[in-house]
């Protein structure tokens, strides 16, 4: 029986969304054929390909940028276009804002099925102006006009998608349990040192992971131990002494550097469902998520970890004990063997695919 070919345009190839694909992606190639059509930022990774099994085709699109550039996006839109004309897909899977407005026009006239997934709504993005806010919601609108399915990673992202369309479902993010096995059997349990704690993040050094409260935290614990697995261009905001930032690592690298601390914060100002987060609470880490969208549906606050409001977060540091941390560690990793895996995760977007 002839494969249905999937094609899935991505812009924003790194971090996060390039973790979600890999999982995706090498779940689902038994069953379809997939191309992926990508644009390069600073994360990611050289070696890309050697995560995916090889069978999946890639092909650059070279106009693809993270900003709004008029020139570049109608570039990057008759690329698109023409990568879809060849590639002759059954199914177009879009992730992020910026791939997933030039795709669902490009796509025009085409009897295809579509799906969007964006891995947090631009319009979110509280670094940008209220006009420049506005201005995503409006490209948002309009490519919802499109016979297409917008996918919220979280409850809370589906709940805006419905605003945008009724043609909206809900599809939880989730990790590979058994892939982060292979990789975590080696590590060792650690148990948290409250004498010697150690705290981290993971991701880009950008205004929407709240770099700034993270070095004011650092500041008020001068005896602990902060790290940042990444890089980006508000690294120079990181000034504290006792901060550690370790640039880009393989996934491999992350978990392992993860699993070595005590704390995981995520302080992110909006979020989609962060996989950084999901993968620690597996590793049975202390969670400390900022109060927003794709947190909220994963934290019950005091429950699998905590969640910061009304600039809180220290005073959460300060009042962790054993037999909370103990508490919430247990309960993280259950939510995450129970709610948020792949094989769940992927049984879903197959179900979308055959349909």
């Amino acid at each position: 029986m002839k494969k249905k070919k999937v094609l899935h345009i991505v812009e924003s190839f790194g971090s996060g969304v390039f973790s979600f694909l890999t999982d995706l992606v090498n779940s689902t190639d038994d069953e379809f054929e997939i191309t992926i059509a990508y644009g390069v930022r600073n994360e990611t990774l050289e070696n890309f390909k050697e995560y995916f099994s090889n069978r999946v085709r890639f092909i650059e699109v070279k106009n693809f940028t993270r900003n709004i550039s008029l020139t570049k996006d109608m570039k990057a839109f008759f690329e698109v276009k023409k990568i879809i004309k060849e590639v002759n897909p059954d199914v177009i899977h879009l992730h992020s804002s910026k791939a997933g407005f030039i795709g669902r026009f490009a796509a025009n006239g085409r009897k295809v099925k579509m799906l969007y997934n964006p891995h947090g709504f631009s319009f979110f993005m509280k670094n940008s102006s209220k006009i420049k806010r506005l201005l995503y919601w409006g490209f948002e609108k309009i490519g919802a006009i499109r016979k297409c399915t917008i996918v919220g990673c979280s409850n809370g992202e589906y709940k805006e998608a419905l605003k945008l369309s009724k043609n909206s479902i809900c599809i939880n993010n989730g990790i590979n349990i058994e892939s982060l096995e292979k990789v975590t059997q080696k590590f060792e349990e650690k148990e948290i040192d409250f004498n010697n704690l150690k705290i981290c993040t993971s991701g880009r050094i950008g205004y929407q992971k709240n770099p700034e409260l993270f070095n004011k935290l650092a500041q008020e614990f001068p005896n602990i131990q902060f790290t940042w697995i990444g890089d980006g261009e508000l690294k120079e905001i990181l000034t504290s002494k006792n901060i550690q930032v370790t640039g880009w690592k393989t996934r491999e690298e992350v978990l392992k550097i993860i699993n070595e601390n005590d704390i995981f914060l995520l302080l992110s100002l909006w979020e989609g469902l962060s996989l950084s987060l999901l993968e620690a609470m597996y590793l049975k880490k202390v969670c400390i998520a900022n109060s927003c969208i794709g947190n909220m549906d994963v934290i019950r606050d005091n429950e699998n970890g905590f969640l910061v409001q009304n600039d809180n977060c220290k005073e959460i540091i300060e009042n962790l004990n054993k037999g909370i941390c103990k508490k919430v560690s247990e309960n993280a990793k259950a939510d995450i063997l129970n709610e948020f895996n792949t094989k769940r995760m992927v049984e879903e977007y197959k179900k979308e695919y055959r349909s």
